[in-house]
């Protein structure tokens, strides 16, 4: 089975961001998309609320800019949020041109737009509410009827290849390492440009709405790859996903309560008013944090989403996902109210990025919820997220046009060295690595944080890096094991990031430290290998 495989660009990740950009390459480039499982995962897929563009004639460019850096708590990058925004409507263009279906008006032609969290404008454009599974099934479709774009599922990468630049001292992307868990070896993959579309992290935690895939995979690799990464303390934690011990991590769409769904306690007395003045309609952080605070002070396991007050047929139009999923659990929402919980939802940090998604290393690029580009500030704005997946990845897109022809052809790297590896007779040391880290993380790292629980959660992740690092180096790799080493980096660079921020600000929530500082900062963290360095590294797995 072959080994060694070259391509123009290689893209990590098999997303809304990566498939965009693949298509957007398709003509120019031979390109290769791995997904480390099959293409139809991962986050994109589950996604349900909508994408938010300016589409409306009420609506404005300066209305969306303005509403997303309400939400971003004063850390939002003006410049990036203007130029996702001014690009939203092409973006929701080119995504009607490849064949998403778009939710239309029941008496007309017209795109049906909803409101959600911190919007001040109906600019939610959806496919009732799978919008996720909408765009990601026609994506796949394109991307894999396109003879230049190469898929290869089931591959799980596990470090950047880099290289000397030829002529310089620059270091370079040259390609990534990655498991094939179909025959449990190491394929090489040679590039002249790799981009990472991985996805966030929000796994890291023990409470997540995301799919098992979301790991942090692109982000420990940039990291150890030499790449600086930002605000990784911004955990967005999504209000209402629900809570059925059989559920494991179903997400309850926000535009439930942009329709006018209310949240109840158990008594069935509203709350919200009592936290913001917007109540429901308020943005994710304070809803997460109102929800948290009931839950602690009440002693109970959930609250309540009720939407039972709209008519059977508004609901099973527009919510049917919600609809059929709750009746798999007994819960008839057009008669009964939803139990609902918070969990980790998504990564506002990542690795820093330009404009062009280019990272602190040459010929490397990242885009989607790996990347930071600035747009969500200390907290993202429901809906935002997929919109910079596409704006992104077209931005991205041009630029690796404008310089793919004049990038040499990299030297090919050694092939994976398992010369000195064993088969591991002890796997239940991962599988108890990955349980406590995600307990300590939720329990200390969570929605509402302490410098003490921080420093608990230092502590204990130092041990277990220790532990993952001695496992790493003594036994064969498994998806699992990869999965694990790059969680516990991306937690430690949580943790470190949550310790360095003395305030309160959107998402990061620290009761030693309840009020907002007058200077926003972004928590910049800089590895010791900085790749903007003129340093010369090894091809060589790590």
């Amino acid at each position: 089975m072959k080994q060694h495989h070259h391509h123009d660009v290689l893209i990590i990740g098999s997303g809304a961001a990566g498939l965009t950009l693949a298509l957007s390459l398709a003509e120019t480039a031979r390109v290769a998309v791995l997904s480390k499982s099959a293409i139809n995962t991962g986050s994109t897929w589950y996604a349900q609320g909508g994408i938010a563009a300016v589409l409306d004639d009420q609506d404005t460019v300066d209305a969306h800019v303005a509403d997303t850096l309400v939400a971003g708590a004063g850390l939002c990058h003006e410049d990036a949020v203007r130029f996702t925004v001014e690009n939203s409507t092409s973006a929701i263009e080119w995504l009607i041109e490849q064949g998403v279906d778009f939710t239309r008006e029941s008496n007309s032609d017209d795109y049906h737009l909803t409101q959600e969290g911190g919007h001040s404008h109906r600019r939610i454009i959806h496919s009732a509410d799978a919008t996720g599974k909408a765009v990601h099934s026609t994506l796949i479709d394109r991307v894999q009827a396109h003879p230049n774009l190469e898929i290869f599922e089931n591959h799980v990468a596990l470090n950047l290849i880099t290289q000397a630049d030829s002529g310089s001292r620059k270091v370079r992307a040259s390609g990534a390492y990655a498991l094939n868990r179909g025959n449990d070896h190491v394929s090489v993959f040679q590039a002249k440009v790799v981009v990472l579309a991985t996805g966030g992290a929000s796994k890291v935690y023990l409470y997540t709405s995301n799919p098992d895939s979301a790991s942090g995979d692109g982000i420990a690799m940039a990291w150890r790859a030499g790449c600086r990464v930002a605000n990784m303390e911004f955990n967005q934690f999504h209000p209402t996903c629900l809570y059925h011990p059989k559920a494991k991590s179903f997400l309850i769409t926000e535009a439930l309560r942009g329709e006018g769904a209310y949240l109840k306690l158990p008594n069935g007395e509203r709350f919200m008013h009592r936290f913001d003045e917007r109540g429901e309609l308020a943005p994710r952080d304070v809803v997460a944090r109102a929800i948290d605070y009931e839950i602690k002070r009440l002693g109970c396991d959930c609250v309540y989403l009720d939407i039972s007050h709209k008519s059977e047929a508004f609901i099973s139009e527009h919510f049917p996902t919600v609809k059929a999923r709750c009746l798999e659990f007994g819960i008839d929402i057009t008669q009964d109210p939803i139990p609902v919980v918070p969990a980790a939802h998504y990564t506002c940090g990542g690795v820093v990025v330009d404009r062009n998604g280019q990272t602190d290393l040459e010929n490397l690029y990242a885009i989607g919820e790996t990347s930071f580009t600035g747009l969500h500030g200390a907290n993202r704005m429901a809906s935002n997220s997929l919109l910079e997946c596409i704006v992104y990845a077209q931005s991205a897109a041009l630029h690796i046009k404008g310089k793919i022809d004049s990038v040499a052809t990299p030297a090919d790297s050694p092939k994976w060295d398992e010369s000195r590896v064993t088969n591991s007779d002890e796997d239940v040391v991962i599988s108890h690595n990955w349980d406590e880290l995600r307990r300590f993380m939720w329990d200390y790292v969570g929605i509402v944080r302490t410098h003490k629980r921080l420093e608990r959660a230092t502590h204990r992740i130092k041990l277990l890096q220790k532990e993952i690092a001695e496992y790493y180096s003594n036994y064969k790799v498994s998806g699992d094991l990869i999965e694990l080493r790059n969680l516990v980096t991306v937690a430690q660079l949580i943790i470190r990031s949550a310790m360095e921020r003395k305030e309160s600000r959107g998402l990061h929530y620290s009761l030693d430290h309840p009020n907002l500082s007058s200077i926003a900062r972004n928590t910049i963290l800089v590895p010791t290998n900085f790749a903007a360095q003129d340093i010369i590294v090894s091809a060589a797995p790590e």
